[in-house]
């Protein structure tokens, strides 16, 4: 019997002895209730994010597996880019539906999300058990700079509507944008993993992680994951706008503070964990990574499929808020990691600056 189960024993052993992936019993529950009360939209949504985080961690464990022969740099690429697979597909379900606001807010809530709590959250874990932590400044740098040239692209639509009224002109424009941030997104990939590559390796300090899983049962936990991630999110998609009234939030909290908190579940856990050992390179990697690839991928393709999928074309103005509170992120970004040193008080004033954007969001929502 030990012999048939042997496959699936690290899977198992995680669960026995994670709390957090205890919550899997959710997705099950989540599935029957969609079933039997259709209509308890509240339940339903709270059964959705709570399902969400374990499948979320389980999605982490298994990037970390398939990461472990690539250094910190390369790792936190790969984590960022798998990460993102809740995110994108909580962010497709609702562009097929045609949430557009939960849409846009889910983008600029990642980006925010991630250059913000995460990366504090990391600083401040990071810093609580070591007196200084030190990381590659040169990939900071340069993934807060994709992330300027995102904001700066986000921003030129919202100042087009200001000057013209005309739709068609903000719709071709975000469609010219899209093309132009995937081809920089591209380009930083060949600068950091090819041709510079020795800039960005990640220092050799750190502790051991550890035992990684076999590649099947990594690979076969991504797949699995990825589906069960997806049809989950139908469910939380249908539900959240009428849970969002009965709390008193609107789509844009939900999309701006929720959804990014859920669907980076995956990244904040690696982020978290490589700062606790001493690999602050990986959970900067995975932070401003993350962000930008949601910034110069995954937004850009959003708008591309919104000609496939959704009821009409999406275009990349957003409200004028949004803008403005991806930019400070970005410039908050450059700040702290121009150094390349960390201490935990520097996690607290970037988490502080999150926390003042989502009160403002929940209190003083901006108009659908």
């Amino acid at each position: 019997m030990s012999s048939v189960s042997t496959p699936l024993n690290p899977l198992l052993q995680e669960i026995r002895k994670s709390p957090l992936l205890w919550l899997l019993a959710a997705v099950p529950l989540v599935f029957v209730a969609a079933v039997l009360w259709p209509d308890a939209h509240a339940v339903l949504f709270i059964l959705s994010v709570i399902a969400i985080v374990p499948l979320a961690g389980l999605l982490s464990h298994a990037t970390e597996s398939v990461a472990a022969k690539t250094g910190d740099a390369a790792g936190g690429l790969l984590n960022a880019t798998l990460g993102n697979l809740t995110e994108l597909v909580i962010a497709l379900t609702a562009l097929r539906a045609g949430q557009y606001t939960l849409v846009k807010a889910s983008i600029a809530g990642a980006i925010v999300t991630n250059t913000l709590f995460m990366l504090g959250a990391s600083f401040l874990l990071g810093g609580l058990k070591y007196h200084l932590q030190d990381f590659n400044r040169a990939s900071a740098r340069l993934q807060a700079g994709l992330l300027f040239l995102a904001t700066v692209a986000l921003l030129m639509p919202s100042a087009v509507a200001e000057v013209t009224s005309g739709a068609i002109v903000a719709q071709k424009l975000s469609l010219g944008l899209a093309a132009l941030l995937m081809v920089g997104y591209g380009l930083g990939l060949l600068f950091t993993l090819r041709t510079h590559r020795e800039v960005f390796s990640g220092t050799a300090h750190g502790e051991e992680g550890e035992a990684p899983w076999p590649i099947g049962l990594a690979l076969a936990t991504l797949g699995g994951v990825t589906v069960l991630v997806a049809l989950v999110s139908e469910i939380f998609v249908e539900s959240v706008q009428k849970a969002a009234e009965a709390f008193g939030m609107t789509p844009a909290f939900v999309g701006f503070i929720v959804v990014a908190l859920v669907g980076g579940a995956a990244e904040m856990a690696s982020a978290f964990s490589g700062a606790r050992k001493d690999r602050l390179d990986l959970s900067v990697g995975i932070a401003l990574g993350s962000a930008s690839q949601i910034a110069l991928f995954v937004a850009p393709v959003l708008v591309l499929l919104s000609y496939v999928i959704g009821p009409s074309p999406m275009d990349l103005q957003f409200w004028p808020g949004a803008v403005v509170m991806v930019l400070v992120a970005t410039l908050t970004a450059m700040f702290v990691t121009n150094g390349g040193r960390s201490a935990w008080f520097v996690g607290v004033l970037v988490l502080m600056v999150y926390i003042i954007f989502a009160m403002t969001l929940y209190l003083l929502p901006p108009a659908a």
